[in-house]
C-alpha cells in the first residue's frame, strides 16, 4: 500500500496544485465567502479522518448547551439521503449520517441537520431553528462559509506539518491553510506527553502570534454499554473478544484494550463503513463485540452482543480553560 502511495505521487502533485489554485481564488476573492447572522464555529482538519472531530463537537456542545441555543450543521458523510435532513425523533443513521446521529441520539436539545451545501443548510437553520451558534462539523475545507471561529484539529504522531497531499499522503488541504484557524489543537497525544515535546510540536506548527496551540489526550470509559446495560472493561480482562471498528485510525483504541489485558480478534473496516447482510450475520456468531460509539449506531439495532466504548478529548494543561474562555468570548462579541 505505501509503494502504490508513492508510485501515485505525480498525482498528488496535480491535487496539491488544484488546492493550490482554488484557496488562491478565495484568498484573493474571487470566489466568495460567505458571512452569515447566526455565530458559526468550523470544527476541522487537514488530513482525512483520524482526530477527533466528533468527540470534539461533542465536547464543545457540553461547554455552550446550557448557555446557548444551538445547531449541528453536517455534511452526514456516506448518509442515504440527500439535500437539507433535520434530525427528527424517527431519523434514522441511513438518512442522517453514523456521526450526526450519534450527536443527535446524545444531545436531544440540540438540533442537528446534514446538507452538503453549507450555506444552504445554514439558512434552513436559521429560517427553522433560529440558534444563536451553528457548530460546522468538519468543514475547514468548505471555504463558501466564513466561520466566525475556526478549530483545527491535528493529530500527535501524524500531525499535518509531517504530511504531503492526497493519494501520496493524507493531507486534503494546503498547510498554509492551518492560518485560518484561531485554535489548532493536538489531539491523541500521550497523556504524559512533556513540556519539552510540547514546545517542540509548537516550533513545527510555527502559529501566528494571535493563534494558540492547545493539546489533548483521549480518554476511554471504564464501562461498555449495550442500550441500559452496563459491562466492566476490566471484566473481560483474558477473554478473547471481537473488537470491530469502521474509524480511521483504532489504533489508540486497540492500545487501550490491549493495555486492559483483552484478547482481541480485530475486525477494521474502512471508516463510516455500512455493514452487508453476510458481515452482520458473521458478526453474529461472536460472543462478544466491541466497537467505537460511531460504529454502534450503525450496528445496535442489528447485534444484540454489541458493546461500545466511549471516548472524550482530556485536555493538557489549561487548555480546556482557554476553550471556553475563547468561545463564552466569541459569543459575547469579545473573542
Amino acid at each position: 500500500m505505501q509503494l502504490l502511495r508513492k508510485l501515485l505521487f505525480p498525482i498528488s502533485l496535480v491535487y496539491a496544485l488544484v488546492v493550490y489554485i482554488r484557496n488562491f481564488l478565495y484568498d484573493t476573492r474571487v470566489f466568495k465567502s460567505e458571512r452569515f447572522n447566526t455565530i458559526t464555529v468550523c470544527i476541522g482538519n487537514l488530513s482525512v479522518g483520524g482526530t477527533g472531530k466528533t468527540p470534539m463537537t461533542e465536547l464543545i456542545i457540553g461547554i455552550l448547551k446550557d448557555t446557548y441555543k444551538l445547531a449541528v450543521l453536517s455534511r452526514g458523510y456516506k448518509r442515504k439521503s440527500k439535500g437539507f435532513v433535520l434530525a427528527e425523533d424517527d431519523s434514522t443513521v441511513e438518512e442522517m449520517g453514523d456521526e450526526p446521529f450519534q450527536i443527535s441520539s446524545k444531545f436531544a436539545e440540540v438540533a442537528v441537520a446534514v446538507d452538503a451545501d453549507r450555506r444552504n443548510g445554514i439558512r434552513e437553520l436559521e429560517k427553522q431553528i433560529q440558534p444563536e451558534v451553528i457548530l460546522l462539523d468538519d468543514a475547514y475545507q468548505h471555504r463558501k462559509v466564513l466561520p466566525d471561529f475556526s478549530i483545527l484539529l491535528t493529530a500527535y504522531g501524524h500531525l499535518y506539518t509531517d504530511d504531503w497531499y492526497l493519494p501520496t499522503g493524507d493531507l486534503r488541504d494546503s498547510k498554509h491553510a492551518s492560518k485560518r484557524a484561531n485554535l489548532i489543537v493536538v489531539t491523541k497525544c500521550p497523556s504524559d506527553i512533556t513540556q519539552q515535546e510540547q514546545e517542540k510540536i509548537v516550533k513545527k506548527i510555527r502559529p501566528k502570534k494571535d493563534q494558540q496551540v492547545l493539546f489533548t489526550y483521549l480518554a476511554y470509559d471504564r464501562d461498555l454499554h449495550h442500550g441500559s446495560t452496563i459491562l466492566g472493561v476490566d471484566t473481560l480482562k483474558g477473554k478473547k473478544v471481537t473488537l470491530v471498528t469502521g474509524i480511521a485510525n483504532p489504533a489508540p483504541l486497540v492500545a487501550y484494550l490491549n493495555k486492559k489485558g483483552l484478547v482481541l480478534d480485530h475486525l477494521s473496516f474502512g471508516d463510516h463503513h455500512f455493514f452487508s447482510e453476510s458481515e452482520i450475520d458473521q458478526l453474529k456468531t461472536k460472543d462478544i463485540i466491541i466497537t467505537t460509539e460511531k460504529d454502534y449506531v450503525r450496528l445496535s439495532d442489528k447485534l444484540d452482543n454489541l458493546y461500545y466504548l466511549s471516548v472524550k478529548h482530556v485536555f493538557l494543561n489549561d487548555g480546556g480553560k482557554i476553550l471556553e474562555e475563547r468561545l463564552f468570548g466569541l459569543m459575547s462579541g469579545v473573542s
